[in-house]
């Protein structure tokens, strides 16, 4: 193909060489697997350019998910057990995983029933926002639960916006 785009048709490598050298472009080998190749005179150095712009767009639409550390003991009081729960749907909110964690100090390790309760409890507050992704789990004096935001109120969220538009 030309530099408008237009075919050139078929030709040897030597005669499609010397069009791309009298054209200050380069020969650019697009299709090898094509019985016969095709190839592209372009300018390789904006094509390349072009190439990391459109990943690089691509790239900034993503969202990373980041997992979430929020801290618990078994002996947290209601009012400090809302706060961690606020915490908790804020970081839901913005789209992260969020874990768990009761961490058990001395003898409240004979006591693991307090930590899942706490657990329960915990899901049960998030329940509109949030999935359980793995069911809680004790390591050595950790009780571990991991909680993802549910990607459904998001999507119904959007719609909305675009409805309102």
């Amino acid at each position: 193909m030309g530099n408008k785009g237009e075919q050139l048709g078929i030709m040897p490598v030597p005669q499609a060489l010397e069009l791309a050298k009298k054209n200050n472009l380069d020969l650019v080998e697009v299709a090898p697997i094509a019985v016969p190749p095709v190839c592209r005179l372009l300018d390789y150095g904006k094509y390349k350019y072009e190439q990391t712009k459109k990943e690089r767009e691509l790239r900034k639409g993503q969202k990373v998910s980041l997992l979430r550390e929020v801290r618990l003991r078994p002996k947290i009081g209601n009012h400090d057990f809302e706060a961690k729960a606020r915490s908790v749907r804020k970081l839901l909110d913005e789209g992260d995983k969020v874990k768990v964690t009761i961490m058990f100090r001395g003898r409240e390790i004979t006591h693991p029933e307090i930590g899942l309760r706490l657990l329960q409890r915990m899901v049960e507050s998030q329940k509109e926002t949030a999935a359980v992704d793995r069911q809680p789990s004790m390591v050595d004096r950790r009780m571990t639960l991991i909680l993802s935001p549910l990607a459904s109120q998001k999507t119904t969220e959007k719609e909305e916006i675009k409805k309102e538009s």
